[in-house]
């Protein structure tokens, strides 16, 4: 039996959705903590038009890479913003997290 070419991106991102959310029901989204952002201490760069990155997040101890937007970072740390099971997630990873 062959493959859908027409179709398997479109099926491939599907399944890699439904997994996603099955992630996000299971653990709880892990972010950095504030002593860690040093927020007080480094420059803060807001970006009007967030610019659309692949990222590595954890819920619980679950790592998973998604399609986020960067909408703001620190020289050494990015926030961002995905969907995953009906609604919108925010946190802030490592800069070396995003792609």
């Amino acid at each position: 039996m062959g493959t859908n070419r027409r179709y398997a991106e479109s099926i491939d991102r599907g399944i890699n959705e439904r997994i996603l959310d099955g992630i996000a029901r299971e653990g709880k989204l892990e972010t950095l903590t504030k002593v860690e952002l040093e927020l007080d201490a480094r420059t803060v760069t807001t970006d009007p038009k967030p610019a659309k990155v692949r990222a590595w997040v954890r819920f619980g101890s679950t790592p998973v890479i998604v399609d986020a937007e960067a909408c703001m970072w620190t020289e050494h740390a990015v926030a961002i913003r995905f969907r995953a099971d009906k609604r919108e997630w925010r946190c802030w990873v490592w800069r070396g997290a995003v792609r």
